[in-house]
């Protein structure tokens, strides 16, 4: 029995603020709207310093403002305004090492004459590279001309080499020249800037410039050593390929459902690997451009202050720019984090639009911020706002994480989100963004779906509030007697009949009016929201008695109607289970989209059940849902963090999560009832005062394992008989934890603390962590609970561990001043592996976020372990349960809808039960399941964590025979065998062994993957004796096992071959061969000695003769049947 530090919350409590406070410090204050704006336009920005260029090798940078340069004035308006003049003659059109320029200029007074080269790249403009000036004071009114040699850097005229390592890539070379009057005593040191704003005269000219890999190599008049020289030639031709990247990046692109609960969708952007753009990215940190664009559908505005759409949260946990929420009021509130450190809030004077897709697009530039909202799929233009601040908004997109929706911090809207898309490097207007609304038909079902809900909902309320107050009407005329009183309390409620509805909506909505009529309304709550919820519960009960009966299946069709009006009433119970029959075909054509409607739906009323079929949707990405580790990852941490209070919470359809699988006898014989043989048992151990068996009675109880009811009251008769008769440590403990909680029972703190420490004496680790949670929670005393959890964590306690780790993290650990969330973190990993739930959900937040080192971000693993929990949870349980105890009751019917609904959330041990459900009753599946079931099933078993190994076996066998559709396929055939030979299983190594007689090669992956090594075996017999050994150790323990069968006839063969191949069996051979050669010639001569002509006198002088041929006796016979035969030369036969 998991405990928890602080009961059953959370370490922190938050209170929600404006806006939300994601963790202590100024910036998280709220930031009140300013009132009226800030005037147009950025002002007050500091100029850029002017940097070397050899630095800009190594540090690119970019202006805000590029610097413009003075138009040219024409020699007629010259001549006429000034007597000075200034010409350029450039005699290379194009950027040279050292280029040569004619200046022609002319001075009417003392003069200087300056000269300037300024280079702009893609990242940094206005960079002087060259100066130059000169005076003239003698020759005044005379044009002169002056022959100038401009040299640029060879990082802008070369290729790299080995000593010009980054060329630069130059866009825009500019040469200008001024003259300016030279005042007596006038200081020339003054800034260039300064000089320029005095000139009588000016000019400039551009060059045109040399791409990089145009550019000649440069003679650097200098010899490398050869092995250097040849190592920078092999790579000195070679023209790098910068990484095809864009700075768009689709955070969604399916409907996202979100309940407006604390969790949302968590993405975290990363650096460009394209140079140029991280360069770009690193030079706007303060000075913001970029767009982002979304669609939304809400169906409620904020019930708090703020709720979620899209939010920055940096590495401390604070919130960046940018942030926008949703206010109670309909308008969004948009917050952004400033340079200085302060933050800056604003809100719109719009609201935006229920019930309706509308696309929101936000973009940046500098300090301007445009806000536009256009409605429809046609994009209709709804409303536009601007604002503009002189303020610097700091901005990085990459130190820390973006989430969408909800998180620990603030709730996310009520509704559906859409396509998002974020451009990271561009303010574009709405027109110029590619954002459609990709999921139409999905969309458009999601609006139809509410606007028969709002018609069903208003039938539904006008109805209850019809019936209500008549009958308390009714009431109050009636005369109050005896009779009258035991007939309201016993008697058939009074039912309305009719109601003057029109015909049309009662032909739209038959199946509403008809369980309306047949509802005794009158107990229904008076609450417009309680009444329409209750009512759809009831309206899901009835269609569920017809679901419950012996051909429950066949009842699907007819209780449609009734699930759809209970799904309209807010009771998503039956959008999950509306959402299963369509997507498998569950007696009902298979329609995908009405599946993925319902189940979004369902998501977004926070069902426990269509949260977790989404998340194991997108976690596998199967049935249409694409892989989405992040989608995933939001669904399951909603159900996550509810796992444990539903734990505590003794109401609600639940029960315990077990795993129990059909094909396992041995556990379904302990599977039993309140009247079973197993109950009966412990109850009779138990009241005779058998610890063991009051213990187990207990847990059974209390948490409503193997098929008992849950029972808490029962539950705490036996823990308090056992504690206080037995002296059993778990009892007492128990029963100290349920006395401190009043979980079924009145508190006594007092009686639970002697409890507990009794328990601790007795050297139970539970009790002392027990112990250390009184102090903390009840007596504030931290230094004596860390003493409690540091002795329970070394006795192996997980629920200490967590309990440091909340100390670490709040920042109150005795001796340790501030948090610690790196020291937390480790403490909640210890918990998690030993099975704590709460420390299980704090790494997958760490998984999902990716803010702690030792936590580096993984999705899939945050996935994991948030799954690991949601799949513990008691609704989930109740479902496995029910579908249980119908297989064992023989049900075949509720044994199959309940397994279906229990194998679509995605657990393991459903859809491998469901699986052997299909192949014990293959007419049940065929007739009334839209998929192939065991094929289904089977491989969605074997892609979870925990598989077992006979769906591995399972699923090979169909890989190699084909199933239905399925052809044969011999790779993914060895995959699953090799994979079931891993986990242990004999079989697998089998299969292997025979895939190998038959002629399969195996791929090397494979031997890698059971560590075998294909070249310390010679042939395919080593291997296979190889194989055949591990699957006789893997085996159990029979005699005459297929292993031991099989290794036995491979050892025979091993032996017979190496017979054959023998020296001594070949020279035995050889003379038992040479024998029999000679035998046979022996033979054949003397029997053609025998054979040989005779006269008839011979032969009668040889009576003796013991042994006749079979030509004389043949002879002979024939004597006897008639006279004999003459023969000249009889023919010898042996």
């Amino acid at each position: 029995m998991q405990r928890r530090d602080k009961g059953c919350g959370w370490p922190r409590q938050r209170q929600q603020q404006l806006p939300p406070t994601p963790a202590i410090g100024s910036r998280a204050a709220a930031m009140a709207p300013l009132s009226g704006g800030a005037p147009p336009g950025l002002g007050g920005r500091p100029a850029c310093a002017l940097l070397l260029l050899c630095y800009l090798n190594f540090v690119p940078s970019l202006g805000r403002e590029t610097s413009l340069t003075t138009s040219v004035i024409p020699k007629a308006e010259q001549d006429m305004a000034y007597k000075d003049f200034i010409y350029f003659t450039v005699f290379e059109g194009s950027v040279r090492n050292v280029s040569q320029v004619s200046i022609e200029y002319l001075c009417s007074q003392p003069c200087v004459v300056n000269l300037e080269a300024v280079v702009s790249s893609e990242f940094r403009s206005s960079i002087p590279v060259y100066k130059k000036r000169w005076k003239n004071e003698k020759h005044l009114h005379t044009s002169r001309t002056q022959i100038v040699h401009v040299k640029f850097p060879s990082i802008m005229v070369y290729r790299d080499d080995y000593f010009i390592r980054h060329s630069i890539s130059v866009s825009a070379v500019i040469l200008r020249a001024w003259i300016i009057h030279k005042c007596s005593g006038e200081d020339l040191n003054v800034k260039w800037e300064e000089n320029l704003l005095h000139a009588v005269a000016k000019n400039y000219t551009l060059l045109k410039t040399v791409p990089p890999f145009e550019r000649p190599f440069k003679d650097h008049r200098v010899c490398l050593e050869w092995n250097m020289d040849y190592i920078w030639n092999l790579q000195a031709n070679r023209i790098p390929q910068c990484p095809l990247e864009n700075d768009v990046v689709p955070l969604l692109d399916f409907p996202y459902a979100s309940s407006g609960e604390n969790t949302g969708i968590v993405k975290r952007f990363s650096r460009f690997h394209n140079r140029e753009l991280e360069a770009t990215r690193r030079q706007r940190m303060d000075y913001p451009v970029f767009t982002l664009s979304l669609w939304l559908y809400l169906l409620h505005y904020c019930k708090a202050n703020l709720c979620g759409i899209l939010y920055f949260l940096d590495t401390k946990e604070m919130y960046g720019t940018p942030s926008i929420f949703l206010t109670k009021e309909g308008h969004l509130h948009i917050q952004m984090h400033l340079v200085k450190g302060e933050d800056l809030a604003v809100k719109t004077k719009f609201i935006i639009p229920l019930k309706e897709w509308f696309r929101l697009d936000i973009s940046f530039n500098g300090g301007q911020i445009v806000v536009t909202t256009s409605i429809g799929y046609d994009l209709k233009s709804y409303h536009n706002q601007t604002f503009s601040f002189r303020e610097d908004f700091h901005y990085n997109d990459t130190a820390g994480y973006f989430i969408i929706g909800g998180s620990r911090y603030v709730a996310g809207i009520e509704g559906f989100f859409g396509p998002l898309k974020y451009f990271r490097l561009h303010a574009l207007d709405p027109e110029q963004i590619f954002n459609p609304l990709f999921e139409m038909q999905l969309a458009e079902q999601i609006k139809l779906y509410y606007e028969r809900c709002a018609e069903v909902q208003e039938i539904v309320s006008v109805y209850a509030s019809m019936v209500q107050p008549s009958a308390e009407r009714q009431e109050a005329c009636d005369l109050h007697n005896s009779y009258l009183d035991l007939r309201r309390r016993y008697g058939r409620p009074t039912m309305c009949r009719a109601f003057a509805w029109e015909k049309e909506l009662k032909d739209k909505h038959p199946s509403l009016f008809q369980a309306l009529l047949e509802m005794d309304l009158l107990t229904v709550p008076r609450n417009q929201n309680e009444s329409v919820l209750e009512i759809g519960g009831r309206i899901f009960e009835k269609a569920m008695k017809r679901l419950s009966g012996i051909d429950g299946l066949l009842q699907i069709s007819s209780a449609l109607p009734f699930l759809m009006d209970s799904s309209c009433c807010g009771y998503h119970k039956a959008s999950y289970y509306l959402s299963v029959f369509f997507e498998t075909g569950l007696s009902i054509p298979q329609d995908q989209l009405q599946g993925m409607l319902y189940s979004l739906v369902g998501g977004q009323g926070s069902e426990r059940l269509s949260s977790m079929n989404l998340g194991y949707k997108h976690y596998q990405g199967v049935d249409s849902y694409p892989l989405d580790w992040e989608l995933s990852y939001a669904y399951y941490s909603n159900i996550a963090m509810k796992t444990p209070r539903d734990q505590h919470t003794l109401q609600g359809d639940q029960a315990y999560v077990e795993t129990v699988r059909l094909k396992d006898d041995e556990t379904l014989k302990v599977q039993t009832k309140e009247d079973g043989d197993v109950f009966m048992w412990l109850k009779h151990e138990a009241t005779r005062g058998n610890a063991a068996a009051q213990q187990r009675l207990a847990q059974m109880l209390f948490w409503g394992q193997q098929g008992v009811t849950k029972n808490p009251e029962a539950a705490i008769e036996w823990y308090a008989k056992g504690a206080l008769e037995t002296e059993d440590p778990v009892l007492i403990y128990d029963y100290a934890i349920v006395l401190f909680k009043g979980q079924g029972v009145k508190k006594n703190r007092r009686l639970a603390l002697e409890l507990m420490k009794k328990a601790a004496s007795k050297g139970l680790h539970q009790a002392v962590n027990g112990l250390g949670w009184y102090y903390h929670k009840f007596k504030k005393n931290y230094s004596k609970a860390a003493k409690y959890w540091l002795k329970a964590e070394e006795m192996g306690n997980p629920d200490a561990s967590y309990n440091l780790g909340v100390l670490y993290l709040d920042g109150v650990f005795p001796g340790v001043s501030g948090r610690n969330q790196t020291l937390a973190g480790e403490y909640f990993h210890k918990a998690a592996q030993g099975g704590h739930i709460e420390g299980t959900l704090w790494c997958s937040l760490y998984y999902i976020t990716g803010n702690l080192e030792t936590f580096p971000r993984d999705p899939e693993k945050a996935v994991v372990w948030a799954k690991h929990v949601a799949e513990k949870n008691g609704y989930l349980g109740h479902v496995i349960r029910k579908g249980l105890n119908a297989y064992l009751e023989g049900s075949w019917h509720e044994a199959l809808l309940y397994y279906v609904l229990a194998a679509e959330t995605g657990i393991e041990v459903s859809q491998t039960n469901l699986a052997h459900i299909c192949e014990e009753r293959p007419d049940l599946a065929k007739k009334y399941l839209g998929v192939n079931c065991v094929w289904r099933y089977y491989n969605f078993s074997v892609f979870q964590i925990d598989a077992p190994s006979f769906a591995y076996l399972k699923m090979g066998d169909l890989y190699y025979y084909g199933h239905h559709n399925q052809s044969q396929d011999l790779e993914l055939c060895v995959q699953m065998y090799a994979q079931a030979a891993l986990d242990g299983d004999s079989q697998g190594f089998f299969n292997l062994a025979l895939l190998i007689e038959e002629g399969a090669i195996i791929p090397d992956h494979i031997w890698d993957f059971l560590e075998i090594d294909p070249t310390i075996h010679s042939n395919n017999i080593s291997i296979l004796r190889e194989l055949y050994e591990r699957c006789w150790n893997h085996g159990n323990e029979e005699s005459f096992s297929p292993c031991s069968l099989a290794l036995f006839y491979l050892h025979l063969r091993l032996i017979w071959g190496a017979v054959l191949h023998s020296a001594v069996i070949y020279f035995l051979g050889t003379f038992l061969l040479s024998v029999l050669i000679a035998w046979t010639v022996q033979r054949f001569q003397s029997v053609s000695a025998i054979s040989s002509p005779r006269t008839p006198a011979q032969a009668s002088l040889d009576p003796g003769a013991s042994t006749t041929s079979p030509a004389v006796t043949l002879a002979a016979e024939a004597s006897d049947q008639g006279p004999p035969m003459v023969t000249n030369n009889p023919e010898p036969r042996g």
